[in-house]
C-alpha cells in the first residue's frame, strides 16, 4: 500500500470524528464576487433607461473607459465585451493572421483558443518553476522562420520576466502581447504591469478580481493603436459609411460600464482585504510538510487575487488530486488551476511542442498546483478553518 493510499485510508476511517469537528457548515467556493450595493447599479441603470443608449460608446463607456485608464496609470486603452475576444482582436490589431506565437500550456484555455480562431499555430513553452511563467531560457530555442509573436501570462498576477522576454523579442523581431488577465492593477518596477508589451489584454470576468460581470479591456502603446482597435470591436466601422477592415462586435455594453464604474470604487479595499487573507494563509501554512506557495516579488506591487499552493505528495502524505477531492467533503471547494496543461487539449495534442519531453516544468506543476479561496468577503476565522483541515489531514 503507499502513502497516499494508506493517508486516504486513515481519513476515511476517521471521517465522523473529523467531520463533527472540522467541516464548515456552508460551502466555500474558491472565489466569490464582491458586489456593489443594489441600490446604486438600479441608479446607474435608471440613467440608461432615461438615455435609451444600450450600446455603441455609450456615456457610461466611455465614463468607466476614461476612469479604468486612470486608475490603471495607461494613456490608451479600449473596451471590450470580454477577455476573449479582446485577445483576439489584439492579434488581429498587429495583424498576425498566421504563422506561429509561442506561449505557456500553462493558462486558461482562452489563451490558447485565441491562435487557434487566428489559423496561428500555437508552439508550447515550458515555464519558471517559482513564478509559473514563461521561461526565457526556454524561449529562444522554439523560434523559427515562422513565429510571429510571443504570447506570455501574468499567471496568478505574477510578472513575467519583463525585461528578459523583451530583449529575445528585439533581437528577433517579434511582437509581444501580454495575456494580463490575472494582473489588475499590479505595479512591477513602478510601472504598471499592464503598460508593457506591445499590447496587453485584460479580462474582468465574474470570476476575477475586479469585474465589470464580463469584460476587458485592450491597453495599447500609442493613441493610433487604440484608434485600430476601436475600428475592430465594432465591425471595423471608421464612420456610418467606411469599413476600414473586418471587424467583429467586441464592443462593452452600458450595464457592464454601470457595473465596472461601481467596482471601482470597492477595488483598493477588496486588495487590501485580500492580502490580509494571503498573509494568513502563509502564516498558518507555514510550517506544513509538503504544502509550499509563493512569496511577492521585488519590485512588484500584488494584487493578491489567487493563493495558489503546490502539494508534495511524498512529504503530505496524499497528492493533490486526494487533496483536492478531501477538502470538498469538509466544504471547502478548491480549483486546480491550472490543470489539464492546454497542450494536452486534443486540438494540440499533435503539436511538437505538446511533447510531455519539452515540457517538463509545467507538467510538474500542473500535477500539483491547487488554489484556495479567497475573496475580500471571506472571513478570516474561515480561512482559518480551511488551514486547520489542511493541516489534519496531512496528519493523517
Amino acid at each position: 500500500m503507499s502513502v497516499m493510499d494508506a493517508a486516504a485510508g486513515a481519513v476515511r476511517g476517521r471521517r465522523p470524528e473529523l467531520y463533527a469537528r472540522y467541516r464548515l457548515p456552508e460551502p466555500v467556493l474558491v472565489t466569490r464576487p464582491t458586489m456593489p450595493a443594489l441600490a446604486k447599479y438600479q441608479e446607474q441603470i435608471a440613467g440608461i433607461w432615461e438615455r435609451q443608449w444600450l450600446t455603441n460608446n455609450g456615456q457610461l463607456h466611455q465614463e468607466f473607459e476614461a476612469r479604468l485608464a486612470a486608475y490603471l496609470e495607461v494613456e490608451h486603452l479600449s473596451l471590450f465585451c470580454n477577455g476573449t475576444i479582446a485577445l483576439l482582436v489584439a492579434l488581429q490589431a498587429l495583424r498576425i493572421h498566421e504563422g506561429e506565437v509561442i506561449t505557456t500550456p500553462f493558462t486558461f484555455p482562452a489563451t490558447v483558443h485565441v491562435l487557434y480562431w487566428n489559423r496561428i499555430r500555437p508552439v508550447f513553452c515550458d515555464i519558471d518553476e517559482y513564478t509559473f511563467n514563461l521561461d526565457p531560457n526556454c524561449i529562444e530555442r522554439l523560434i523559427g522562420p515562422d513565429t510571429k509573436a510571443i504570447l506570455p501570462v501574468h499567471v496568478f498576477g505574477y510578472p513575467c520576466n519583463i525585461g528578459a522576454i523583451q530583449e529575445i523579442a528585439d533581437r528577433h523581431g517579434l511582437d509581444v502581447i501580454y495575456d494580463a488577465a490575472h494582473a489588475f492593477g499590479v505595479r512591477h518596477r513602478g510601472q504598471p504591469l499592464a503598460s508593457y508589451g506591445d499590447l496587453s489584454v485584460l479580462s474582468f470576468h465574474a470570476t476575477k478580481l475586479f469585474s465589470s460581470i464580463e469584460g476587458g479591456a485592450i491597453v495599447a502603446s500609442t493613441a493610433a493603436e487604440k484608434k485600430r482597435i476601436d475600428f475592430l470591436k465594432n465591425f471595423g466601422f471608421a464612420d456610418e459609411e467606411t469599413v476600414i477592415g473586418p471587424g467583429i462586435n467586441g464592443k462593452m455594453n452600458e450595464f457592464q460600464a454601470a457595473y465596472g464604474l461601481l467596482e471601482l470604487d470597492l477595488i483598493d479595499e477588496e486588495i487590501v482585504r485580500r492580502r490580509a487573507l494571503v498573509e494568513l494563509y502563509r502564516r498558518e501554512l507555514a510550517d506544513v510538510p509538503g504544502i509550499s506557495f509563493r512569496l511577492d516579488l521585488p519590485e512588484t506591487e500584488h494584487n493578491y487575487a489567487y493563493f495558489p499552493i503546490l502539494v508534495d505528495a511524498s512529504a503530505y502524505g496524499m497528492d493533490r488530486d486526494a487533496l483536492h477531492a478531501e477538502l470538498k467533503q469538509f466544504n471547502i471547494f478548491t480549483r486546480k488551476y491550472f490543470f489539464p496543461l492546454c497542450s494536452t487539449i486534443p486540438c494540440y495534442l499533435s503539436l511538437p511542442s505538446a511533447d510531455p519531453k519539452h515540457l517538463p516544468v509545467a507538467e510538474r506543476v500542473s500535477k500539483r498546483i491547487l488554489c484556495l479561496p479567497i475573496y475580500g468577503r471571506l472571513a478570516p476565522e474561515t480561512v482559518q478553518q480551511i488551514c486547520a483541515v489542511i493541516k489534519v489531514l496531512g496528519k493523517s
